[in-house]
């Protein structure tokens, strides 16, 4: 996917990602409708924040970054639409796991 410029920079452990498209037909070839398709838990995160603040005020950086195709919990996130594009603002925490 191409990078995108997005005037919006996440904060402190958030992260700004674009859902990947998933396959509309299944492995035996059966094409899945659009009313039958759930949103994606799979996604390239676009930007990150400088890391989690800890208590005694120190920045860990994040172990993810610009670029990593991720997956992520069903539920994660709050929905954004940036210059005519959808997206989800979540926090690191949320990440399941980075794709290799």
């Amino acid at each position: 996917m191409a990078t995108t410029n997005i005037a919006v920079r996440p904060l402190h452990d958030r992260i700004l990602v674009r859902r990947v498209a998933e396959s509309t037909t299944t492995a035996g070839g059966i094409i899945i409708p659009d009313t039958a398709k759930e949103k994606p838990q799979k996604g390239e995160i676009i930007a990150t924040g400088k890391g989690r603040i800890t208590d005694d005020g120190k920045v860990l950086a994040l172990e993810v970054k610009a670029g990593d195709q991720i997956l992520f919990s069903k539920y994660a996130g709050t929905e954004l639409k940036l210059e005519g594009e959808e997206f989800l603002m979540m926090r690191e925490e949320d990440v399941l796991g980075v794709l290799n």
